[in-house]
C-alpha cells in the first residue's frame, strides 16, 4: 500500500465514485472533485440500471453507417444525429464511420465481455459490503421481440456472438418468454435470454457510494468546478478549481461527456459526442416484471426498480443541449404501449422525463489509461450507454494503473491516446 500517495478524481459520477473506491482502499488519499452539489443528478441516475455481460457489441458495429444516415433524418429514431456544422462532430463521425466494421466488432467483443463479466462480479461485493443497499436483482435479461425477422437478427447476430464468447444466450418463443415473465401480458414473437445479466436501481447506489467513501476516509469537493491545470515538465502540477488550486501525486479525468472540455487546454484530444438519452419512471405500474427488458425493435430498456417501473433509451447526439424533445419521448410511450397491451398514455401522463449525457467515443469502446504526454493524468471516461455496467472494474483498472499492477483486463483497445 502507498498511504502516502494522494491523487484528485475529477469527477464524482458513478466512474469517478469507482475510482475513489477502490484507490481509497489500496490505500491511496483520495479527493473526489465534482462540479455539482451532493446528491446532484448524473447521467447514471436516470439509466436504465442494467449491469449487462450481454452487451458484447459495441455501437461502432456494421451498419451503424447506414443506420444513422437514414435515422439523422428523423428525430424520431433511435439513434439520432442533429444535423449542424461541428468540426468535432464531424471528426467523431468520420472516426465512426472507420470503426463500423466487422473486425473492429471481433476485436472489440471479447474486451467488452471481460470488462462487464469482472463488474458484474464487483457489483455483487458492493452488494454484500452495502446490504445490497442498491437492490442488486440477478434474474436475467430478456430481449423481446415483435417480429420474426427481429428475432432472427437477435439469434444469428448478438446470441451468436455471446454464446461463442461464454455468454450463455438462449433463444425462446412467445411461451418460454411468457413462462420467464407471467406478471405482465407480452406482445411478442419470442426473445433472447441472457441469464448472467442484472440490474440495480441507480439512484440507490449514488447515494450509497458517497456514505461508503466518506466511512474510507474519502474527501469530497462538492459545487467544484474544474477550469485549468498547471504542467510542468511532462507531469501535472496542480488544478486549478473554484475552490482554489489543489495538488496531488496523482490526476485521475473522470468528467463523463464533459472530459474532453476538460483536458483541452492541455493539447490533448478526446474524441467524443454526449449522447443524450431519455428515461420515463412509472411510479405505480399496472404489473410488476422480476427481470430487465430490452424492447429490441424499438431500442428501449424496461427495469424493474422496487414498485416503480423505467422505460429509457434513444441516442441523440446533439451536443449539450437541454433541450426535451417530445417526439423522442413519445416513442418511449409508444415502444411500451406496443410491447405491453396492459399499458395506456394514461400511465405516462404527468410524469416528467429525465435526460442524461452519455459519453460516446467514435469506436464505442471506453478510454482507459495514461493520457498524453502527462505522466501522472489517467482517465476513466466514455462509457457510452455501459457506465453504470462497467463502472467498477474502471474503478479497479484505475487503481492497478496508478498502483504499478498488471490491470486485470488488457487496456490496449481501451488506450486513450488511440485517436490522438
Amino acid at each position: 500500500m502507498r498511504q502516502s500517495r494522494s491523487v484528485i478524481i475529477c469527477g464524482g459520477g458513478v466512474i469517478g465514485l469507482s475510482c475513489a473506491y477502490y484507490l481509497a482502499r489500496e490505500g491511496w488519499r483520495v479527493t473526489v472533485v465534482e462540479r455539482n452539489a451532493e446528491g446532484a443528478d448524473t447521467c447514471a441516475h436516470g439509466s436504465a440500471g442494467f449491469v449487462s455481460p450481454s452487451h458484447v457489441i459495441p455501437l461502432a458495429a456494421p451498419g451503424m453507417v447506414w443506420k444513422g444516415l437514414k435515422w439523422m433524418m428523423s428525430s424520431r429514431s433511435p439513434f439520432y444525429i442533429k444535423p449542424r456544422l461541428d468540426g468535432d462532430l464531424m471528426r467523431w463521425g468520420w472516426l465512426f464511420a472507420r470503426a463500423c466494421n466487422e473486425r473492429h466488432v471481433r476485436r472489440s467483443a471479447p474486451v467488452l465481455r471481460d470488462l462487464c463479466l469482472e463488474s458484474r462480479k464487483m457489483f455483487v461485493d458492493w452488494a454484500d459490503i452495502t446490504g445490497n443497499a442498491f437492490a442488486l436483482k440477478t434474474e436475467g435479461l430478456l430481449n423481446l421481440c415483435q417480429t420474426q425477422e427481429g428475432l432472427a437478427h437477435e439469434t444469428h447476430g448478438l446470441a451468436a456472438l455471446a454464446n461463442e464468447l461464454g455468454i450463455e444466450a438462449q433463444v425462446l418463443d412467445a411461451a418460454q418468454t411468457a413462462a420467464l415473465e407471467p406478471g405482465a401480458r407480452l406482445a411478442v414473437v419470442g426473445s433472447v435470454y441472457f441469464p448472467i445479466d442484472a440490474h440495480i436501481t441507480p439512484r440507490r447506489l449514488m447515494a450509497a457510494l458517497p456514505a461508503l467513501l466518506k466511512d474510507m476516509g474519502v474527501k469530497f469537493s462538492w459545487n467544484t468546478s474544474i477550469y485549468g491545470w498547471r504542467a510542468e515538465g511532462g507531469r501535472i502540477a496542480g488544478v486549478s478549481t473554484t475552490a482554489g488550486d489543489l495538488f496531488a501525486d496523482e490526476y485521475v479525468l473522470t468528467g463523463g461527456s464533459w472530459s474532453p472540455a476538460m483536458v483541452a487546454g492541455l493539447g490533448l484530444r478526446l474524441p467524443m459526442q454526449a449522447g443524450k438519452g431519455y428515461s420515463l419512471t412509472i411510479e405505480k405500474p399496472r404489473f410488476q416484471l422480476s427481470k430487465a427488458l430490452i424492447l429490441t425493435e424499438r431500442r428501449v430498456a424496461v427495469t424493474p426498480m422496487g414498485e416503480t417501473l423505467r422505460f429509457g433509451g434513444t441516442m441523440e447526439i446533439s451536443g449539450h443541449s437541454d433541450n426535451v424533445r417530445p417526439e423522442r419521448v413519445e416513442q418511449i410511450i409508444a415502444a411500451a404501449r406496443a410491447f405491453f397491451p396492459e399499458i395506456t398514455a394514461a400511465d405516462f401522463a404527468g410524469l416528467k422525463p429525465w435526460f442524461g449525457y452519455r459519453p460516446v467515443t467514435p469506436d464505442g469502446l471506453p478510454y482507459i489509461g495514461r493520457l498524453g504526454r502527462y505522466a501522472n493524468l489517467a482517465t476513466a471516461s466514455g462509457h457510452a450507454m455501459l457506465g453504470l455496467t462497467m463502472a467498477p472494474v474502471s474503478g479497479l483498472l484505475i487503481a492497478e494503473l496508478l498502483s504499478g499492477r498488471k490491470p486485470s483486463v488488457d487496456l490496449t483497445l481501451l488506450n486513450p491516446n488511440r485517436f490522438a
